[in-house]
């Protein structure tokens, strides 16, 4: 299992075993597994636990320990945490009269399946390429997951700049409704050039009030995540820029947004670990060092 899209799949396996092996979560997943075909569940099973020696060549234990160790310690933090983050700044924006979701590079994120009653009233919207939009459609239907009324797929190229246009042309979307926007897992992989680019569409599409929030990666990733560079380049998305706090905060001011909620790595195992980390002794995790998770609100 190689090339384009391994990485979201891994990033759905990573969220389904923790939900499935554990009482007490850092973020409960229960429709991952779903997205994903037996053969694919159990084959990135296998590679994870069979390749323990590249993660941690003193490991000693069975194949189901050796699995287990590599999801805690290389595969679901991010995922979890910037799931748990986002779900939990989407209610509060919710409360405070956000209408509309959209969710840049849905790829297999399933927060519209499992919508709690809270988010009934949003119209959510999943953008996406072509390819990968009919993907997640097909593999919904395999999973015979119904989907929801306020679910709208919008299919667009991120590599055209005119991908709003797409968005625009939904029925659905009011640009003047207030709207909670995610970017989760991509800002790695876009030049700063291309993220400024981003950040002024995204802009004008969103009205004051509007939200976004992202995970990025900070001004030392490059040197203390060897491994999940060398992951990347494997799956030929390759990552190319890093931040200070100052450099994002100054970048979103530049588009009206203002920083509301930011946690380093410390921050979010406080946060979102804690309860899970004391109902698991054996098996504790901490937030991967060196991404940052951000929240910012339009102020004008």
């Amino acid at each position: 299992m190689s090339g384009k899209g391994m990485t979201a799949r891994i990033c759905a396996f990573s969220r389904a075993y923790h939900a499935k092996h554990n009482t007490v979560k850092i973020f409960d997943d229960t429709m991952a597994e779903k997205l994903l075909t037996k053969e694919e569940y159990i084959t990135i099973s296998e590679n994870m636990s069979q390749g323990i020696a590249y993660f941690n060549r003193t490991f000693a234990g069975t194949s189901e320990e050796a699995l287990r160790w590599v999801v805690d310690n290389q595969l679901s933090q991010t995922p979890l945490a910037r799931a748990a983050f986002t779900e939990a700044s989407l209610k509060e924006a919710v409360e405070q009269g956000t209408t509309q979701y959209l969710i840049f590079a849905a790829g297999y994120d399933t927060f519209a399946y499992r919508q709690p009653e809270w988010a009934k009233g949003l119209s959510i919207y999943e953008i996406d390429y072509p390819s990968t939009s009919e993907d997640k459609v097909n593999r919904l239907a395999a999973g015979k997951i119904p989907v929801p009324a306020n679910v709208h797929f919008v299919q667009a190229d991120f590599s055209k700049m005119n991908w709003q246009k797409a968005l625009e042309d939904t029925p659905a979307y009011k640009k003047e409704n207030v709207s909670f926007c995610s970017m989760l897992g991509i800002i790695y992989y876009l030049s700063k050039e291309t993220f400024e680019e981003y950040m002024d569409v995204i802009s004008r599409l969103a009205c004051k009030g509007s939200s976004i929030i992202f995970d990025y990666p900070n001004e030392q990733y490059f040197k203390g995540q060897k491994k999940h560079l060398e992951l990347a380049n494997a799956a030929k998305e390759t990552m190319q820029a890093c931040y200070s706090y100052s450099q994002m905060k100054s970048l979103l001011a530049r588009y009206g947004f203002e920083i509301k909620d930011h946690l380093d790595a410390s921050g979010m195992t406080k946060r979102y670990f804690s309860e899970y980390n004391k109902a698991n002794p054996d098996h504790v995790m901490v937030a991967q060092k060196n991404v940052n998770y951000c929240l910012a609100v339009k102020n004008r």
